[in-house]
């Protein structure tokens, strides 16, 4: 048995380092996209890019415009299209609506994983799948729309109703600085139909926070179930910012995304 033992690993270290000489490279790390949703902004992945990072990973965190699905997922396919390696597609609120569209037609995207997300199907919105199921606080949080020159009108939390509508497991000091920095989105844009779901051919993974009062907990479970999610991911308790309040998960899960898609 020691004889066969040996042979063995005599056999695999000449292996390995046949391999090695060959001039085949490792299997490559994908690049990581994060693209954030409304009324955040790419600093709410900061902790999750920091574990991303550590562990070897290319990382961009996309500044998601916000202006609508179709021009949205046009700019961050863009950025993809410039990137010469596989990538894992992560898209946190509104913007899984946009990673969903942004992923059609791009061969190099290889896993989407929904942070908190949309994953709406064609002919779908965010607001009509927020509104599926009950459980969201959202509108009675928002501020006045803002008019824009150019038509349309911006959305904004109530900076005073941020922490417990949006982030209520962040500080307080955390979630104030949050509140003055959020990214408005359009009334268009929630309201604007899906024209690709890339969640149908894609490999998905979703995670996000039992106590969401953005999206109903309820609608997530639903959407995922409906992408045939290799993974959904509870985490008790967490707000709709599961990604800031708790980087650890949303990381592990998007790298065994990213290993199981390189497989």
């Amino acid at each position: 048995m020691k004889k066969l033992l040996a042979g063995l690993t005599i056999a695999m270290a000449v292996f390995s380092n046949a391999y090695a000489q060959s001039g085949n490279p490792a299997p490559e790390k994908p690049t990581i996209v994060l693209v954030h949703g409304a009324f955040a902004d790419a600093s709410s992945w900061n902790g999750v890019v920091k574990i991303l990072e550590k562990d070897g990973y290319s990382v961009v965190a996309a500044a998601n415009p916000l202006r609508g699905v179709a021009s949205d997922a046009q700019y961050v396919a863009d950025i993809v299209s410039g990137i010469a390696s596989p990538v894992v597609l992560v898209g946190h609120s509104y913007g899984g609506s946009v990673v969903s569209e942004a992923a059609e037609g791009h061969a190099n995207v290889k896993a989407l994983v929904y942070v908190a997300a949309f994953a709406p199907d064609v002919g779908e919105t965010a607001a009509g799948l927020s509104g599926k199921f009950p459980g969201s606080t959202l509108a009675p949080t928002l501020a006045p729309p803002v008019p824009l020159s150019g038509g349309g009108k911006d959305l904004y939390i109530l900076q005073k109703k941020f922490h417990d509508q949006f982030a209520a497991d962040v500080s307080v000091a955390e979630a104030k600085l949050m509140a003055a920095g959020q990214r408005p989105i359009t009334e268009a844009a929630l309201n604007e139909a899906q024209t690709a779901a890339a969640w149908k051919k894609i490999p998905n993974w979703f995670i996000y926070g039992g106590g969401d009062k953005n999206i109903p907990p309820e609608a997530l479970a639903f959407m995922a179930a409906r992408a045939h999610s290799r993974d959904t991911v509870v985490v008790k308790g967490a707000s709709h910012v599961v990604m800031v309040s708790n980087p650890e998960p949303v990381a592990r899960l998007i790298e065994k995304a990213a290993k199981e898609a390189s497989q």
